[in-house]
């Protein structure tokens, strides 16, 4: 009987712990995590099937420590609701509720429970996840997913609510945030918002949040903003820090929602924060009916904890690349003639526009408001609105005259609408008037004259497509739509919707379904996001619209606030900046204000003095080569506007590889004395880096010496000592921009030290003139025919490669040129070679290559081009007067072997910071030269070609900006052909021939740029090393010419001359020109 007793007490207890593991295994907590890169949301779903927010932070380096975190952040939490991840109302709730409904029996409860959750990783390639936490009233047949799309790359988090039902009736939804978030993890909450009015947007005011609810809410209908912005800041633990952008801990976000919105900030009994975002439910209690799906707009984050300067780069890199259409691409510079015209224009106006547009060198000429309107014509904000037919006393021949003119003149047309509004002085409204929203049997109340067409109504909907698509498919050359928005809704009403609590939400979802339409259809057209200013400035209307207009506050000093806010959230490739007539700031503050995003004009043009019109025209093609950077790379705030005491703002973009940069810094206070007075630390750039900077955008006649000049510093220096533009009254705005240091240089500065050399250490050593001669023609040789193979091997497998080698190659020679013996200086001619095919090929190709890859602009290449041949014209002077000095306290060898240091540091150079491209089999060849001269003149006449070929490339400059390189190298080409006739006509003169040369060399310093622009514009990238380097062996090498010059005017000058007499004669079995000592008779020379 005892055995039996014990007998059921193990198999009792056998069957407790069973029992008890499987309810522990049902009863066990889930831990579900949205992560991206740097930010962490986890939600927990517990034992009673509760979904709350235990973490929302920095990524932790091991996720699986989430499971770690303690559920007694919430203790003291009556309710065990405090942290939901969607708080429901009407049951044991005591905060405020993300959700609340009336089901359809007229209870006014909601509990929502954790059924499953799933990850779509379908997208995971690209970086983005979509987690989905389904969640289900266990009485009524009610369900809400929750969704979150992680952007792991960009740090963004979008969150938005789906809620259905399947009860027998009608459930109304009195509220429904799109996201609701819990924040533990500070002591403190700072929130900073952005308020105004018009032409006041983005006004940043900065709170604590203390106990209970602070809201922040709109209620215009047709726009979120007006007075408030649907995007806001939270710091944690302390106030956004001003004196630096990339302190502290952030979490920034805005709703992407163009209509009314509500923000809510509640401090909870536990001093934590709770955070509900989505449509404001202010006269829109929503009917659901059975099955159907309420979708809630989208709620975007992104936490930093490295300040608000991190956030901004996050959400400008998630822009560009997931929401606003072609965020990667490029963008048009336009002109509008609003400024200029108002309502007041006809054909002829508008056609010379059209020509100011392109004598200022902008992409489109944008029409503005007043071209429509017959019975009612739009010459004043009070009628005609709605009537899109063009006025025919403004156009008699249509809008087709205006986009053909365009096409003549060359520039592109681009047109406004505002199809939402109406006058009431319209044929629109008197033939439809039951499309208009306004209350019956109250009187009418306008906003800018006009009221707002109800766009719930499916026949309106049509109406405002037809009025966009028939603007593009009868006249295909529309290039630019400005859809405007000005009036909020008065008197809300509609005629035709049954439920008027749906107006305000139903107007927005049918503004984003005609836009989908639109850009489904036009997927690339470019169209301008205007609402009275920046009233729709919110991610939910940019995903279909390019850019968009920040305030119709244009005054540069007031811009400078206003950009400074929206670049805490929005790129500036999207962000509108033009240069107006507001303001009494100088032109060039002006245009400086406005290249801080997407630039664009509404200026007289035929106003301007010529400084103006040159300093404009040259702006833009400033901007032209900067505008990829601005658009497309990371902002750095260095100086905030916003700072207590400071008298200027800065910021630097700086592109992907970090070997470009643009530096903006304005002047913000005007007292005395106000502008930089120390160093400003940069950020963003490479501190290994050595850059060279300089300021652009001078106005025309300004004092040289006031300016920012060429500086080489590295990113090291700049980012920890900084650097002082020299910002003050007298120079309100400086632009300085960043470039790498070029390599091509460093490789100048050891082939031009030993070039006047060679031939003398030759004759040191006691070799024969035909030894010497027969090394130049191995050398030459071995360019042409072992080089040509080498450098489209340089093409296949690299041109960085290809200079590496051309260094390597140039130190073997070196070495081998410290011997005596023949055949060892044969054999580094050879090097000499090969050295030379891709020193003259490789170089050239790369940079060409680069630009392509970089899609710069043919100023940008042509300015690169004049400073590098400046820039080796300025080494080459310098290395002629050191090889000068180095052989008269030493020897020939010397300035060889000196030029190994700089050899080395090409290498060095070119190895760590050059990128390496590709063609595919193409060659160049040749650039040895010899010096029969004077051992103790040569260097300086080396030297002063030099100079004379620097100030040719200078000329090329200027030449190329305004003529074809087709066409001035004809004129360059005849005056170097005259320039070698002269010592021919006049041997024995010294100062005939110095003549004579000289302008050769300056016609030299022009074609040397001018050649790389027409091997860019004819020689195929795939082969352009090996038509190189055939072209080049297909003649004379022009440094032999540099010899053959040097040696005749210094036969001219040496005494007696006729001991110093020597013929130029070409060699039977050489390409090359070379120098024969002789004792042949004037009449034989």
């Amino acid at each position: 009987m005892l055995s039996l007793t014990y007998s059921f007490l193990i198999v009792g207890c056998i069957y407790i712990t069973i029992n008890n593991y499987i309810v522990s295994g049902q009863n066990s907590t889930i831990n579900i995590p949205i992560i991206t890169d740097n930010v962490a949301l986890i939600i927990r779903i517990n034992d009673n099937r509760d979904a709350s927010i235990i973490y929302l932070g920095k990524r932790l380096q091991n996720d699986a420590d989430y499971t770690s975190i303690p559920n007694s952040i919430t203790n003291g939490d009556y309710t065990g609701l405090y942290s939901s991840a969607y708080t429901p109302s009407g049951t044991r709730n005591l905060l405020e509720p993300a959700i609340q409904v009336i089901h359809a029996d007229g209870n006014p409860s909601l509990d929502l429970k954790y059924v499953r959750h799933q990850q779509d990783t379908k997208n995971q390639p690209n970086g983005v996840i979509l987690t989905t936490i389904y969640l289900k009233d266990p009485i009524y047949s009610f369900e809400v997913s929750l969704n979150y799309k992680a952007y792991y790359n960009d740090n963004i988090i979008e969150q938005w609510t789906s809620i259905k039902h399947s009860e027998t009736g009608v459930v109304r939804l009195a509220k429904y945030s799109s996201a609701n978030l819990y924040l533990a993890s500070a002591h403190n909450y700072y929130l900073t918002h952005f308020h105004g009015d018009w032409a006041q947007e983005m006004k940043p005011e900065q709170i604590q949040l203390t106990a209970g609810i602070k809201v922040l809410d709109t209620k215009l209908g047709t726009r979120a903003d007006l007075f408030q912005a649907p995007s806001f800041l939270v710091s944690l633990n302390q106030p956004i820090n001003h004196d630096d952008d990339d302190q502290g801990e952030i979490l920034a976000g805005t709703l992407a929602w163009s209509g009314n919105y509500q923000l809510q900030f509640e401090i909870d009994p536990l001093g934590n924060l709770r955070l509900l975002t989505g449509i404001s439910p202010y006269a829109s209690e929503y009917y659901l009916v059975a099955e159907q799906e309420f979708i809630t707009p989208s709620f975007l984050f992104t936490y930093s904890s490295y300040g608000i300067g991190t956030a901004s780069r996050n959400w400008h890199r998630w822009a560009r690349k997931y929401r606003i259409p072609q965020g990667e691409n490029n963008r048009l510079t336009l002109l509008n003639n609003w400024e200029s015209t108002y309502f007041n224009f006809n054909e002829t106006i508008l056609t010379s526009l059209m020509k100011d547009g392109k004598k200022l060198g902008v992409d489109l000429f944008l029409l503005d408001d007043g071209w429509f309107g017959n019975k009612y014509p739009r010459n004043d904000d009070h009628a005609g609105l709605g009537d899109w037919q063009e006025n025919v006393k403004k156009l008699p021949h249509g809008i087709d005259f205006l986009t053909n003119a365009a096409e003549t003149i060359g520039i592109k047309f681009g047109i406004w609408l505002e199809p939402e509004m109406v006058n009431p002085k319209s044929e629109l409204y008197e033939n439809h008037l039951d499309w208009v929203l306004k209350v019956p049997s109250r009187p009418e109340y306008y906003f800018r004259n006009q009221l707002v067409l109800d766009l719930t109504n499916p026949a309106v909907q049509d109406f405002v497509y037809s009025t966009i698509d028939g603007m593009f498919t009868k006249h295909p050359m529309v290039a630019y739509v400005k859809w405007d928005c000005n009036s909020v809704i008065y008197n809300a009403y509609s005629s035709t919707n049954p439920h008027q609590s749906h107006l305000y939400i139903d107007y927005v979802r049918s503004l984003y379904n005609i836009l989908n339409r639109l850009r489904n259809k036009y997927p690339t057209i470019p169209m301008m996001l205007c609402s009275g200013g920046g009233g729709r400035v919110d991610y939910g209307a940019l995903q279909y619209f390019t850019e968009f207009w920040p305030s119709d506050n244009t005054d540069a000093l007031e811009r400078i606030f206003i950009q400074w806010s929206y670049s805490f959230f929005f790129p500036a490739i999207a962000t509108c900046n033009h240069v107006t007539d507001w303001g009494k700031q100088s032109l060039k503050f002006r245009t400086d204000v406005a290249m801080m995003g997407k630039l664009g004009y509404d200026i007289v043009v035929s106003e301007l003095d010529s400084n103006e019109l040159l300093f404009s025209q040259q702006a833009l093609q400033i901007y032209d080569r900067l505008k990829d950077t601005i658009w497309h790379g990371d902002l750095f705030r260095l100086v905030s506007p916003y700072r207590s005491g400071n008298d200027v703002a800065s910021l630097i973009f700086v592109n992907e590889q970090r070997d470009h940069a643009v530096w903006f810094t304005y002047l913000i206070n005007n007292r005395y004395r106000a502008g930089t007075s120390r160093p400003i630390r940069l950020k963003g750039i490479d501190p290994t880096k050595i850059y060279k900077f300089q300021e652009i955008n001078i106005y025309p006649g300004t004092d040289n010496w006031t300016v920012v000049n060429v500086n080489n510093l590295s990113g090291d220096y700049l980012m920890t000592f900084g650097f002082d533009p020299m910002v003050n009254i007298q120079r309100p705005s400086v632009i300085i921009e960043f470039q790498l240091t070029n390599g091509v240089q460093i490789l100048k500065s050891g082939n031009h030290l030993h070039g006047s050399y060679r031939y003398a250490l030759y004759e040191s050593y006691g070799l024969s003139r035909s030894n010497i001669e027969s090394i130049y023609i191995v050398t030459y040789t071995s360019s042409l025919v072992i080089g040509t193979f080498a450098a489209s091997l340089a093409d296949l497998y690299g041109r960085r490669l290809g200079c590496l080698l051309s260094n390597i190659f140039f130190i073997v020679m070196v070495i081998l040129m410290n011997f005596s013996s023949l055949w060892i200086l044969i054999i580094s001619g050879i090097f000499s070679g090969i050295a030379d095919a891709l020193h003259l090929t490789a170089f050239d190709a790369w940079l060409l290559q680069e630009y392509r890859e970089r899609s710069l602009d043919d100023t940008s290449l042509k300015r690169i081009l004049r400073d590098a041949n400046i820039g080796v014209s300025l080494i080459s002077i310098g290395a002629g007067v050191f090889a000068q000095v180095l052989v008269k306290w030493s020897n020939y060898t010397t300035p060889f072997n000196m030029s190994i240091v700089f050899f080395t540091l090409s290498i060095i150079f070119i190895w760590k910071f050059w990128s390496e491209n590709y063609g595919n089999k193409d060659a160049k060849a040749t650039h040895s030269f010899i010096l029969a001269i004077q051992i103790l003149r040569a260097g300086f006449i080396f030297a002063g070609y030099m100079v004379v070929a620097m100030i040719g490339s200078f000329v090329f400059y200027s030449l190329a900006k305004w003529i074809r390189v087709q066409s001035y190298m004809i004129v360059a080409l005849l005056l170097a052909a005259v320039g070698m006739t002269i010592p021919i006509i006049f041997p024995k003169s010294l100062i005939s021939v110095l003549i004579g040369f000289i302008l050769f060399e300056f016609c030299i310093g022009i074609s040397r740029p001018s050649k790389s622009v027409l091997k860019n514009a004819y020689i195929p990238n795939e082969i352009a090393m090996l038509c190189m380097i055939i072209l080049r062996g297909l003649k004379i090498p022009e440094e032999q010419a540099y010899v053959n010059e040097t040696e005749i005017l210094l036969e001219k000058s040496s005494s007696p001359l006729s001991e110093m007499e020597q013929p130029l004669n070409r060699s039977s079995s050489s390409t090359s020109l070379t120098l024969e000592h002789s004792t042949k008779s004037k009449e034989d020379n």
